[in-house]
């Protein structure tokens, strides 16, 4: 069984096992996660990374924020006059922008590691940096694309690999969005209650948003591939 989740921001790791324990996934399973597992609650979710990290059936898509953190990744250099120098105005501006999109959790629970275990600290933005940007995989006859927030300029000859990063990560599609017709894509980075929806998957001809507000108070959703059957948080 082939199952997807997406926007955890740090909802909590005991939690998330027992949705995945509701929803009967086993070691024999497959997991996609679609990015933005850190910020916003809790210990901003380096928990929940740890634990997907060791796990061999979870593969992690990246989302906005974990690129935001990576764009980061000089707050882990060794500090020193030459870094402290390399400050520059444009570090700055990329450190203000993950700041106002709820870094302060992640960034707290990552430096009281790094006090602690410096190497696991880079063990983790090594994970990040080889995560995807997307996925495309066949379940039972049926064609899925994965990917964090949509296709921004989608056109339906253009090859994935054309499309940028910022492209597949911080677009927000309208609802009346036409992607693939052979294929549907899985996604999050919206919450549907953008959509009316709030809680609740929402579903278009082409494309499912699965983000159901784990960032501000809610709780993640499963979506199991082999059926669309849809698990939400007792």
């Amino acid at each position: 069984m082939i199952y997807v989740t997406t926007d955890l921001h740090g909802y909590p790791l005991k939690r998330f096992l027992d949705l995945l324990r509701q929803a009967h996934l086993s070691d024999s399973d497959y997991l996609f996660v679609l990015g933005d597992v850190i910020d916003r609650n809790g210990d901003g979710g380096i928990e929940l990374l740890r634990w997907m990290m060791l796990q061999p059936n979870v593969e992690l898509i990246l989302g906005n924020h974990e690129a935001m953190l990576l764009a980061c990744d000089f707050l882990f250099e060794e500090i020193t006059d030459a870094s402290i120098s390399s400050l520059t105005a444009e570090r700055m501006s990329v450190l203000a922008n993950w700041l106002s999109n709820g870094a302060q959790p992640t960034m707290k629970a990552l430096r009281a590691l790094y006090a602690k275990e410096p190497d696991a600290v880079e063990d983790i933005l090594d994970y990040l940096r080889e995560a995807p940007l997307y996925d495309s995989i066949s379940v039972r006859g049926r064609e899925y694309l994965l990917v964090h927030s949509g296709l921004e300029h989608f056109a339906p000859e253009r090859k994935l690999s054309d499309y940028q990063a910022e492209e597949l990560i911080w677009c927000r599609p309208e609802p009346g969005q036409w992607y693939f017709e052979d294929v549907t894509t899985i996604l999050g980075h919206t919450p549907t209650d953008f959509y009316d929806c709030a809680g609740r998957a929402f579903h278009t001809p082409t494309w499912i948003d699965i983000d159901t507000g784990a960032a501000n108070g809610g709780a993640p959703m499963l979506l199991r591939l082999d059926d669309l059957r849809e698990f939400y948080a007792e």
